[in-house]
């Protein structure tokens, strides 16, 4: 049965692409999750706009995420720990701590987006990357002080 598809699949290829599966596949799996359509006219037209809509809507998300970025690149957070002898922090500083900080600032940044390369385990100034979109990425930096 031929189809087209409506997203990407890895095993089967691109959005638009026209690919041959098996009939059980395409009507149990591909149709009901709206990942295909089944190779007709109507369909064909339905999938080019469904298309454009999808490149304005990437387009939007890139522009956002862009003043996004350069907003947060202005932003610098403090984050107050405890430490003990020779300025040593009890644990070490994670990815939530900085989203929090982030957060009264009034970024809302989701924790899986910042990068930390080495755990941050003493005082100082460190350069944290956030990944706010695959082609998009920002760099803040976060004072860890004593509390």
């Amino acid at each position: 049965m031929k189809v087209i598809l409506r997203q990407n699949y890895e095993s089967l290829g691109q959005v638009g692409d026209l690919v041959e599966v098996k009939e059980g596949f395409a009507r149990n799996f591909l149709i009901p999750r709206k990942i295909a359509y089944t190779a007709l006219k109507g369909n064909i037209l339905a999938l080019d706009e469904e298309k454009k809509n999808i490149v304005k809507k990437k387009q939007q998300e890139i522009h956002s995420a862009e003043t996004l970025a350069s907003a947060i690149e202005k932003v610098s957070v403090t984050i107050p720990v405890q430490v003990g002898e020779e300025d040593k922090i009890f644990g070490s500083v994670t990815t939530q701590m900085i989203a929090d900080a982030l957060k009264e600032k009034g970024y809302d940044i989701d924790k899986r987006k910042i990068d930390i390369e080495e755990p941050i385990k003493s005082l100082g100034i460190y350069g944290i990357s956030i990944k706010l979109h695959p082609n998009v990425s920002t760099n803040i930096k976060v004072w860890v002080v004593r509390e």
